[in-house]
């Protein structure tokens, strides 16, 4: 994987020397438990319109360990990056069974995110990354409490500190503490947002219940609504092949606990002004293997289906799992 890694840096000239040394990125012992069943004592694979391929549970004896908010694959279900919202990158690769089922991850190595002057991000209120995405080798991280949307450039031995900061078009005490700039995600280059990246709160609402959202570059950029529903808020999203927009949702109740739910949305609809409202995927709650779910992306398999990846957050807290979860999205 680290192999794949810098070969594709390397050939798109994506490595540049920096004045600011990256912390070394360092291994990560990761045990995984195959999830044979996604429903609690059953055997049913299919949920909504999605069909339940496979995942597991990740534990470590490493205390760095968690908290793992967002991930984007770097090859199709294979190779991945992601941020964890204390302020730390991981890596790794799924592995997989002879039928193509997910059974742990390999090469799991974590590093240290660090400010421009080369600093760790030891404070929560400035490491609370919660948003990914990847383009060309530039990662863009979307923080939550102090907000911000940074760009870094990608390299197998290390990322270094942000390269610039992004305008995230939201006006900024819109932004509610702890439940800010949640999801960052890119639109297909193809569409009408030409590649733009947008970026949705978790609960930050107007004057109507609903969520802000902006388109943040391009002829596109401007500021829309997402309808807030059922107590739901969004923890990440991703465009699907076809140009729809698709947001992974969670609701935390002490009534009736945890749920998560899938909610896709036209691309068509995401323009600056509109207030987007989309149709359900796939609902789950504690009948379900699901915990704090809150990383989501989509791949194209080798058969040419579309795969959901979902990865939850443990927070670090002995009471809930780090999970990986995949369905394939049924025609």
């Amino acid at each position: 994987m680290r192999a794949f890694l810098a070969a594709v840096l390397f050939a798109a000239g994506l490595v540049f020397a920096t004045a600011v040394q990256a912390e070394a990125p360092f291994d990560v012992p990761v045990e995984s438990r195959p999830i044979a069943n996604f429903k609690l004592g059953s055997g049913e694979t299919r949920f909504g319109v999605l069909e339940f391929v496979g995942g597991f549970e990740m534990r470590s004896t490493e205390r760095l360990f968690g908290q793992l908010s967002a991930l984007r694959f770097l090859e199709p279900g294979g190779a991945f990056i992601g941020v964890a919202d204390h302020g730390y990158w991981f890596s790794g690769a799924i592995t997989r069974d002879g039928d193509g089922a997910p059974l742990g991850v390999t090469d799991f190595r974590m590093q240290a995110m660090i400010d421009p002057a080369g600093r760790r991000l030891r404070d929560k209120r400035m490491a609370d990354a919660e948003g990914l995405e990847v383009s060309e080798g530039i990662a863009t991280v979307s923080f939550e409490r102090e907000a911000r949307v940074s760009e870094y450039r990608l390299a197998p031995d290390g990322i270094a500190g942000p390269v610039r900061d992004v305008d995230f078009v939201i006006p900024r005490h819109e932004l509610r503490n702890n439940q800010g700039l949640e999801t960052v995600v890119r639109a297909p280059r193809a569409g009408p947002l030409k590649g733009a990246r947008i970026v949705v709160a978790e609960r930050s609402i107007d004057g109507n219940g609903d969520l802000f959202a902006a388109i943040i570059e391009g002829p596109g950029k401007g500021i829309f609504k997402v309808r807030r529903t059922d107590g739901f808020d969004v923890t990440d999203g991703v465009f699907l092949p076809d140009g729809d927009l698709v947001l992974l949702e969670r609701r935390l109740s002490l009534a009736a606990g945890v749920a998560m739910r899938l909610r896709r949305f036209p691309g068509e609809a995401v323009k600056a002004g509109a207030l987007i409202d989309g149709e359900v995927l796939a609902q789950a709650d504690l009948a379900h293997r699901i915990d704090n779910m809150e990383g989501l992306d989509a791949w194209t398999r080798a058969d040419g289906a579309t795969i959901l990846s979902i990865l939850s957050d443990d927070n670090q807290s002995f009471l809930q799992r780090t999970l990986y979860l995949e369905f394939r999205l049924l025609p």
